[in-house]
């Protein structure tokens, strides 16, 4: 019987992380939102004001005994830019900030040596501004965009996989 945990990124724009992200082994489902801000039930339309303090978020549940949250985090940060402060490619705004949501002092601190680790990786020319921030209520984002590339395999994507 497999366990599960999950974890909060924001990266970007959600359909690109969500893509990449739900073909990894070990990770068992995933969910694209809104996290990090004031506003309750925030829409798309909320969001993409850039007014609501939330960030289009992925939340990620995996099976810890397959992958580790460690292995879960370098793959996210090979998937953006995380040293473009709210943006990402043609998308910007604090919406668009890359954030890890963390819901225990682990989480927050295997986080934090990822930071460190992908920092001194040398991979970037300029330091990680990916934030850690406790994990506030995640708002399941609307219907049609769960799965959006998968349902639209034309759709825009700013996320690839780096070396």
């Amino acid at each position: 019987m497999s366990r599960e945990d999950y974890i909060l990124v924001g990266g970007g724009c959600f359909w690109g992380m969500e893509q990449l992200v739900s073909q990894q082994q070990g990770v068992l489902a995933t969910r694209v939102g809104y996290c990090g801000g004031d506003l309750r039930n925030p829409t798309y339309k909320d969001i993409c004001t850039g007014q609501t303090g939330h960030a289009e978020t992925l939340k990620i549940v995996f099976d810890p005994e397959m992958v580790s949250l460690r292995e879960i985090l370098h793959f996210f940060f090979r998937i953006h830019d995380p040293t473009q402060k709210n943006r990402q490619g043609n998308d910007v705004g604090t919406q668009y900030r890359s954030v890890i949501f963390y819901r225990t002092p682990d989480q927050q601190q295997i986080a934090k040596g990822v930071i460190e680790e992908v920092n001194a990786s040398g991979r970037w020319q300029k330091p990680v501004v990916t934030t850690l921030e406790p994990e506030s209520t995640f708002f399941e984002a609307e219907e049609y965009h769960q799965k959006y590339l998968e349902k639209n395999p034309g759709g825009y994507s700013c996320h690839y996989v780096r070396a």
